[in-house]
């Protein structure tokens, strides 16, 4: 057999895809798993996200390949989105790169910018992907701490001078995935300066910007002054229209990063089948506050649901105003021994919150997009095997 690079030494299986396979497992054994660690929409996108869908494919003209950028008329909708929703103005041409989804973006975005002996820094509780990007190009991970008492945001003060000179990219992520920590435009402002101070590209994640309760509305990293100098921004379709599985997204902001982010993405693959944009520009302009509004309150109504029920499962969590997530913390134990128990004693699968890094060892993540009747039945089961313990 032929030795694997070397770079996949260091590179873990993704958590998920370990996860998925033993609920395959135990579904094809007969067992009802009712999956709680994943964050998928479990209702469709505005029917006529999928109208435009299927009315695009019936063009034959559109079925060719679209560009590595994607269509003018898409990125011109992504623009409208910043200017109606941020005020913000972007260049289509420019300031605007269509993606495969944004985890496409996040990895390729580290192949374009780090190598072997720069620093990336990223919080001690994050998307995997951010320190997987870097460690395929064998960077060094700098993890700033976080935790409940600085609200799960990181203390860019806090950094060391020669760790600041060496830094490439600085990832921030608000509504945060798994946490569900918010920020207000001040922080942005701070993050902007110190990224600007050292000559840091700021990365900004920011898929759940539209998923938020209890009147908060999130902000772009991109309102702060300064931004455009060193930031760019992801944003995604999964969560803001419930288009999960689409693999819709853009890379927004600064214009030398994007053309930078593109010279790697287009030898890595091409553009998406001209009728996703298509869909994607009516999701844009067409999809009501009332809709998004709507959609959160289901999920709203499901949070308030299980933090409810948390004591009686023997967790504890910060209520969160964004994001599909509660990040519970486990009163007795640690997270890994916490869901490998729930999932082989109760079925119900929950993420372990060492997945997104060492700070996240005592904590679960519990996702709020899964239909009402099966969480009643994951949070019974839960409860009862709790009682027991």
């Amino acid at each position: 057999m032929r030795t694997p690079s070397n770079r996949l030494k260091n590179l873990p299986p993704y958590v998920f895809a370990v996860i998925g396979q033993r609920i395959n497992e135990m579904v094809a054994e007969g067992l009802d798993v009712i999956r709680l660690d994943i964050g998928s929409p479990d209702t469709p996108p505005p029917p006529a996200v999928i109208e435009a869908l299927a009315e695009s494919a019936r063009n034959a003209d559109n079925h060719g390949y679209s560009g590595y950028k994607g269509t003018p008329k898409f990125r011109e909708a992504v623009a409208r989105y910043y200017q109606k929703r941020f005020g913000v103005t972007l260049n289509p041409d420019r300031e605007v790169l269509p993606l495969i989804g944004s985890k496409e973006g996040i990895v390729n975005l580290a192949l374009a910018y780090l190598d072997p002996g720069d620093v990336v820094l990223t919080p001690d509780i994050s998307y995997p992907s951010y320190t997987m990007g870097a460690h395929m190009t064998g960077a060094e991970v700098y993890l700033l701490p976080v935790n409940e008492a600085n609200g799960f945001m990181p203390d860019i003060s806090r950094i060391p001078p020669d760790i600041a000179k060496r830094a490439k990219i600085l990832w921030v992520n608000f509504p945060n995935n798994p946490t569900g920590a918010t920020v207000d435009l001040s922080f942005y402002q701070k993050i902007v300066n110190f990224c600007n101070q050292h000559q840091i590209l700021l990365a900004s994640d920011n898929p759940y910007v539209d998923v938020t309760f209890d009147n908060y509305r999130a902000d772009s990293v991109l309102q702060a002054r300064g931004a455009m100098d060193c930031a760019i921004e992801f944003m995604s379709f999964s969560k803001t229209y419930n288009m999960g599985g689409w693999r819709l997204g853009a890379a927004v902001g600064n214009a030398d990063i994007l053309k930078t982010l593109l010279q790697v993405k287009s030898n890595m693959d091409s553009g998406h089948f001209q009728a996703i944009y298509d869909a994607g520009i009516v999701a844009i302009d067409q999809t009501s506050q009332e809709w998004i509004d709507e959609r959160n309150m289901l999920y709203e109504r499901r949070r308030n649901r299980i933090m409810q029920v948390l004591p009686e499962i023997g967790l504890d969590a910060q209520c969160p105003k964004g994001s599909i997530y509660i990040w519970g913390r486990v009163q007795n134990g640690n997270g890994k021994s916490y869901t490998e128990e729930a999932l082989n004693e109760t079925y119900v699968s929950i993420a372990p919150g060492a997945a997104y890094g060492p700070g996240g060892e005592n904590y679960v993540r519990i996702s709020v997009s899964v239909p009402d009747d099966r969480l009643e039945i994951a949070l019974e089961r839960l409860k009862t095997w709790y009682a027991k313990k």
